[in-house]
């Protein structure tokens, strides 16, 4: 493999949801360790499945991978990464203040702003030469979706520069209040970044024309953020052979085209492709196999999967929706799971259904098809860049408007702050549940953990308004919209594979420790029921048992969607999944 080759210290692998950042990261992990290095793997991503991957506890500790010797894990918990800020930064002042006081500085450290400072402080000392990596040959980064690693990779200089500039005296005084310190930490972070002798960053993507062009944006917006992407891995590709099967034949042609139109920003990076395997990647021997150039493939019987096909389409699910003319439908699952997809599919067939409709996006590396939009469907997206030019508009408009000169250019400062994204993300947001009084709103949300991110921010709001709102005040915040489902839908989109499964089911778990109960699950590209005599298909369909079993065990509603011969983009495979069949 290309990427491996003269690896240096630091490696990144990001990519779209869904492509196998999180099994090629480990696998190379693995492989680097099994080579007598020291390796330590490091996740990224709030929704973490390392422990799961390699079937052990993996937390917010360096922990060591019990059976691969030299290699450790850590996965950064966004959370208890904010906890442990907090109490750094108070306990210098816990004896000093007042009871009001230090009640208030604490809200003051509650926020979104607190947690992405306290994540990105972590991320930055990995990457600054600090004790925590010590003794370390290699140091892996397993990222979140592209998205929210591009909004990692783009904070050293953010916060650098803002620290440069002058901070902000509100909303941020109590989260940077330990950022002037960690200046020099911020800035080796960002020299080690920008050095290709110190990290390779490796582009993980599948032969498909949705995943290679997110790939390449990608490319662009890491050059913006100054870190240039070096290789490109092309995962689960379909191998060509003797068993030539229709199915077979279609995805290895489908994706043989794709490979053939890759993007410019693609063609020059160094590449490799890595075999579709017949099992799951979960476990030492299957990722050891991972990056290997031959991998068994042992054909199977498939009287099972008889009674896995009898789930229903999508239809049944959007014809309950319809029997309303308003509510707000969230898609929601890890990411590459197809939530874009069923999304679009969702909203089209509402409107072919009479209703008009509002579809829109929380994950700032989708990107919905416009086309798709008539006098019925309105198409939209919370673009972070934009909601933040909106909401400091808005702030300067009104709380600025009664400042003087100083205050308003203190305010202007202020709102300079990284953190003002995170608030305004969660304004535009909250219009957007708010607007579903009127019309249905369906949302295609991020991938897991920052969905998650964004429920606890709605969560927090909630508790502060009913904290300083006088007795007797009607008010709905959006956690009780949310809550409440008659308003509210939720649909859990996922594969029939072992970690998106377990993803699913614990995101249920959180959502529903949120009082939040969701009202569908969705289990998209199911190879259920599927005419085919390849031995590596048949292989993956013997693999969908388990996780199908626990599907039909915890969701109330079931539906699937095949994978079919209109499986490569949204528009195509809309009418399959309105349809309910290939």
């Amino acid at each position: 493999m290309r990427f491996l080759d003269e690896l240096p210290r630091y490696v990144f692998f990001t990519g779209k949801g869904g492509v196998g950042k999180t099994s090629v990261a480990c696998a190379t992990a693995v492989d680097l360790a099994d080579r007598g290095r020291r390796v330590l793997l490091v996740s990224t991503d709030p929704a973490s499945n390392v422990g799961q991957v390699f079937g052990q506890p993996v937390g917010d500790r360096i922990t060591p991978i019990t059976v691969v010797p030299g290699l450790d894990a850590l996965e950064i918990d966004p959370e208890e990464a904010a906890a442990q800020y907090r109490d750094r930064t108070l306990a210098p002042v816990r004896n000093f203040l007042s009871a009001a006081d230090l009640a208030a500085v604490t809200e003051q450290l509650s926020g979104a702003c607190t947690t992405e400072i306290a994540s990105f402080n972590q991320f930055t000392d990995l990457l600054a030469g600090t004790d925590v990596t010590d003794g370390y040959d290699h140091v892996v980064f397993d990222t979140a979706p592209t998205g929210h690693t591009i909004r990692l990779l783009q904070l050293p200089g953010e916060w650098t520069r803002f620290i440069d500039d002058g901070k902000g005296d509100t909303s941020c005084l109590g989260p940077m209040s330990g950022l002037e310190k960690s200046r020099s930490t911020y800035g080796r972070a960002l020299a080690t970044l920008a050095d290709p002798a110190s990290t390779r960053l490796v582009l993980v993507a599948r032969a498909q024309h949705s995943a290679l062009t997110e790939a390449a944006r990608t490319v662009d917006e890491l050059a913006e953020a100054g870190v240039q992407a070096t290789h490109l891995v092309v995962n689960g590709v379909m191998p060509s052979g003797a068993d030539s099967d229709p199915l077979a034949d279609t995805i290895r042609e489908r994706e043989q085209r794709a490979l053939a139109d890759l993007p410019p920003q693609l063609a020059g990076l160094a590449g490799d492709h890595i075999a579709l395997r017949g099992v799951d990647m979960v476990g030492v021997p299957a990722l050891r196999s991972l990056l290997s150039v031959d991998a068994a493939v042992v054909d199977v019987d498939q009287t099972w999967t008889a009674a896995a096909a009898t789930l229903p389409g999508m239809d049944a699910l959007v014809a309950e929706l319809a029997s309303a003319d308003r509510g707000l439908v969230m898609c929601m699952g890890k990411g590459g799971v197809g939530k874009t997809t069923i999304a679009s599919a969702v909203a089209l067939q509402l409107v072919a259904l009479g209703k008009d409709v509002h579809l829109t996006t929380t994950d700032p590396a989708a990107h919905l098809d416009t086309s798709l939009a008539s006098d019925r469907l309105r198409v939209s997206s919370i673009d972070p860049e934009q909601a933040t030019a909106d909401y400091r508009a808005r702030v300067m408009a009104t709380k600025g408007a009664t400042l003087d000169d100083d205050g308003r250019a203190a305010l202007a400062e202020d709102l300079r702050s990284p953190c003002t994204e995170e608030v305004a993300v969660f304004q535009a947001f909250s219009h957007a549940v708010a607007e579903a009084r009127h019309r249905f709103v369906v949302m295609d949300t991020a991938p897991t953990g920052h969905t998650l991110l964004l429920m606890d921010a709605t969560g927090s709001y909630h508790n502060e308004i009913v904290r300083n709102i006088s007795d007797g005040m009607n008010f709905t915040t959006p956690l009780m919209r949310l809550q409440d489902p008659d308003y509210t839908k939720v649909i859990i989109v996922t594969l029939a594979e072992t970690t998106p499964v377990l993803e699913a089911e614990q995101l249920q778990a959180d959502l529903e420790r949120a009082d939040i109960h969701p009202w569908a699950w969705v289990i998209n590209q199911t190879l259920a029921g599927a005419d085919t005599a390849n031995p590596l298909l048949r292989q993956r369909q013997a693999a969908e048992a388990g996780p199908l079993a626990a599907i039909r065990r915890d969701g109330r509603r079931v539906a699937q969607v095949p994978w079919g011969d209109a499986v490569a983009t949204p528009r195509h495979l809309i009418p399959e999944a309105l349809a309910g069949a290939r």
